[in-house]
């Protein structure tokens, strides 16, 4: 049976950074450049995302467009006989599974809140009652899993509905509807009167912020950011490799992904910082960040309400799309290792990622008390360290090696396939960067996020 394609270029750009796209680099994204010297950062950050990022994004759509199988299977593909490279398909099969295990909750929670800034659930609530209100969800199991199950099943819906018309059709409309809603939301923002101090916090480069924090603590944390943005290392994005054409070579491609990847967290800062700036409240990192300060800046902005309901359907864009392309990978991966049909892969995974999501939600109420990291963890906390902190970096290794290696596929297959079409092209004069100075930086990664996470 053929393998389907996508129908446009624009659909598999668009897919590929909607699978990158996430909320990661939506609230974490514009919170770092803020810390460590706005623009300065961001320039530091770009030269890594290049560097770093680039050629493992290409390397993934060269696995996927050579092997037209998902990771469950494009290493068995290519392998040169004799070899092993299981630990690619495991890597990807887990890191996909474990990636969904919390994102659904969190996806969950940007459709609630888009919902209850609709329905005018903030309008009146000072700070602290804004703060009860996202204590109040994360102690509701019942909510918090139905909101849950409404990702489950509004992701793998749009899966069951096929490559063109279910995933490449819908996501086109969301990431576009995205786009839009961004650039309303970061004009609105840069208007706000008072709002232009956040604007030159975030835009005007301050090195002396890269002094005060540290050079290396800077790199580092522009390293980490370039790296763990793009979701590589488990083949989230080598499956929509396998979909597409060799009219294009595939740097070019991954460019474009990168490039929307990045436009669209640097916009979130764009619609952050002014606005948090001119309220004078402060734009903390993480879950607080969205579902505390920003509904409070929204109370008290003009048409608050609004604009507070058009974010959270930004939101949610960003989070469905993510839903959907690893959902997209992992009905991928039963129909290349079972053969079954494409309703039967998105129905049984549909039961599995639905149970498989539960420890995430109770982790926040009913195994509150469980902390697996130490004080102040949840489960959560867990499936995100196992993902970012070693699925993504031993999983871009495996690329790395697999795409360089003798015993491998080799460079010279991978630049055969990453090169084919019109474009631009993959230098082969970066060989002994790929496959030994690549390798061993993300190593460090590696072994800085473990020293971080129990040492720092």
């Amino acid at each position: 049976m053929e393998r389907e394609k996508f129908s446009s270029r624009l659909g598999f750009i668009l897919i590929s950074a909607g699978c990158a796209i996430g909320l990661g680099n939506v609230w974490r994204f514009p919170y770092i450049v803020g810390q460590y010297g706005g623009a300065a950062f961001v320039l530091i950050y770009l030269g890594f995302l290049l560097a770093l990022g680039l050629p493992i994004v290409i390397m993934e759509f060269a696995v996927g467009r050579a092997s037209q199988k998902s990771a469950a299977l494009s290493f068995e593909v290519l392998k040169p006989k004799g070899t092993n490279w299981k630990i690619g398909k495991y890597i990807a099969i887990a890191g996909n599974y474990l990636l969904m295990m919390f994102y659904t909750t969190v996806a969950g929670w940007m459709v609630l809140y888009f919902v209850k800034m609709l329905m005018g659930d903030f309008t009146g609530m000072d700070a602290q009652a804004v703060g009860a209100e996202f204590g109040s969800m994360l102690s509701d199991p019942i909510l918090m899993m139905a909101m849950m199950v409404i990702v489950v099943l509004l992701g793998f819906a749009v899966c069951g509905m096929g490559l063109k018309n279910g995933v490449e059709k819908i996501t086109k409309a969301m990431m576009v509807c995205l786009l839009l809603l961004m650039i309303v939301l970061a004009g609105n923002s840069m208007m706000i009167k008072g709002g232009g101090v956040g604007l030159e916090f975030y835009l005007k480069p301050d090195f002396s912020k890269v002094k005060e924090a540290g050079i290396g603590q800077v790199v580092f944390a522009a390293l980490g950011q370039s790296f763990f943005t793009l979701s590589i290392g488990i083949g989230a994005l080598a499956i929509f490799g396998s979909y597409i054409g060799k009219e294009k070579r595939l740097t070019g491609e991954a460019v474009s992904v990168l490039c929307l990847d990045t436009l669209v967290a640097f916009m979130a800062g764009l619609i952050i910082f002014p606005a948090c700036f001119a309220y004078g409240i402060e734009p903390d990192a993480g879950p607080s960040l969205i579902f505390i300060t920003l509904p409070n800046v929204f109370n008290h902005m003009a048409g608050g309400r609004f604009w507070g309901s058009l974010f959270f359907l930004f939101m949610s864009f960003a989070a469905l799309s993510t839903v959907i392309a690893v959902f997209q990978n992992i009905v991928s991966f039963a129909t290349d290792l079972t053969g079954c049909t494409v309703k039967k892969a998105v129905a049984c995974n549909t039961v599995a990622m639905i149970l498989l999501s539960v420890p995430c939600v109770l982790g926040f109420n009913v195994w509150s008390g469980f902390a697996p990291l130490g004080e102040g963890t949840g489960i959560l906390d867990l499936e995100d360290f196992l993902v970012s902190n070693n699925l993504l970096p031993i999983g871009s290794l495996v690329y790395l090696l697999f795409c360089t290696s003798r015993r491998g596929w080799g460079f010279d297959n991978f630049l055969k396939e990453a090169n084919q079409g019109t474009g631009i092209e993959f230098p082969k004069k970066v060989r002994t960067y790929v496959s030994v100075i690549l390798p061993a930086v993300i190593l460090v990664i590696f072994f800085q996020g473990y020293w971080a996470k129990f040492f720092g």
